[in-house]
């Protein structure tokens, strides 16, 4: 096999002496994908490791690829990723990518945790209850989205309001309120997950919004795409970047 040199050590740095099975069976797969993966698309950008593993992991959420999700969690935690931050990335995904499908990843999750003798539950990172999760949501809503949250609001069917109310309490003040990410890394988890799952561009452009408003540039979302396109294809990794220069235009 004829795998680069960078990308053995990107590799070997997420999984130290790993021995892969696929590359025994698949060698020719393993060598295209792992030169691209791990060589060319890690050298377009200086995205932090970190940052771009917790990106990958979220995406096998949103694309249900618990096998990858495994490998991803794994490679977190191997680099430094702490066990709340993990944990917080398959629990945002709830309210993204419903219940139904992350509860397997909950407990794919909680199997490596017993593995590697970290012990649960983790500390709470709640930040609400149920009398301050309404107003604390809309409050997180309206930093991540400004003033289109009231105009939401406004326009709404009566018989719809209700989407909006469990929005601000729900999605945002049960989740996005809690401790263990920071606002900006939330939003990127976000997108990841959206651009896994397909068929969203509305939602996509939204949080292309949200992103910007909360400091990550073009640059960075162009970055975040990159990283994720190896795991989520190309199609997917173009709807996006549609998105992108619909809400965020380049300029030149």
């Amino acid at each position: 096999m004829s795998i680069s040199e960078t990308a053995n050590k990107n590799h070997e740095e997420l999984w130290p002496d790993y021995q892969s099975k696929a590359a025994e069976t698949d060698p020719e797969l393993i060598e295209v994908f792992d030169n691209f993966a791990f060589d060319e698309v890690i050298g377009h950008d200086q995205m932090e490791t970190k940052t771009r593993v917790i990106m990958i992991m979220a995406s096998t959420i949103g694309s249900q690829a618990i096998t990858e999700f495994k490998m991803m969690a794994n490679a977190a935690l191997n680099i430094g990723v702490t066990p709340v931050e993990v944990k917080e990335v398959v629990y945002q995904a709830v309210p993204y990518v419903g219940i139904a499908k992350v509860l397997d990843f909950i407990y794919a999750v909680n199997q490596i945790f017993v593995e590697r003798e970290i012990k649960l539950p983790l500390e709470g990172q709640s930040t609400t209850n149920a009398e301050t999760r309404m107003a604390k949501g809309l409050a997180k809503q309206k930093e991540i989205f400004g003033e289109m949250i009231d105009n939401l609001y406004k326009n709404s069917p009566k018989d719809l309001l209700h989407i909006q109310h469990y929005l601000s309490a729900n999605c945002f003040g049960d989740y996005v309120t809690r401790n263990g990410l920071d606002v900006r890394t939330r939003e990127m988890v976000t997108l990841s997950f959206l651009i896994a799952l397909g068929g969203t561009e509305s939602q996509i452009k939204g949080h292309i919004r949200g992103n910007a408003n909360v400091g990550n540039d073009r640059q960075a979302l162009i970055n975040l795409m990159t990283q994720l396109l190896p795991y989520v294809g190309y199609p997917r990794t173009l709807n996006a970047i549609n998105c992108l220069n619909e809400i965020i235009p380049p300029t030149s």
